[in-house]
Formats: C-alpha cells, structure tokens, sequence
C-alpha cells in the first residue's frame, strides 16, 4: 500500500509539468521560467533518482526518471527560445 501512494503521489507531481511544458511550446516562449530554478530543480530530481536507486524504490525511480526527462525538455525550450 506505501509503495501505491509513492506511486499515485510521483503520478501527480511528475504530471504536473505537463501544462508547462505544453505551454512553453505552444508559445515559443520560456521566459517566466527561471534558468536558475530549472537547473537547481534539475539536480534536486537527479538526487532523488541517484536515492531512488540506491533504495531501489520503484515509484522514486519511475517518477523521478520521467519529471527530469520533462524537466529537461523544458530547459531545452528555454535555451532554445532565448
């Protein structure tokens, strides 16, 4: 059961990116986004999976594997739309 809300809980955090994302490519814009807070968020979630791993808890890893992959998306668009 701890495992299902890890799960359910990383589902909607991880998600949670998806308007922004969409967003930011929709508009061609990343301008309101922060470099600083994506890269300092970016090594926050690259911890968490290094943690995820070395606990080998399955919804850590999953969700945190997929918010960087978002996360890096974005920063991509930021540096893209400059």
């Amino acid at each position: 059961m701890v495992e299902v809300i890890g799960l359910v809980a990383g589902t909607l955090t991880t998600f949670a990116f998806l308007p922004q994302l969409h967003k930011t490519w929709a508009s061609k814009s990343a301008k309101d986004i922060s470099l600083s807070w994506l890269i300092t968020f970016i090594s926050g979630i690259t911890l968490w999976l290094v943690y995820g791993f070395c606990i080998n808890a399955i919804s850590v890893i999953l969700a945190n594997s997929i918010t960087l992959v978002l996360t890096l998306i974005i920063l991509f668009f930021k540096l893209k739309y400059r």
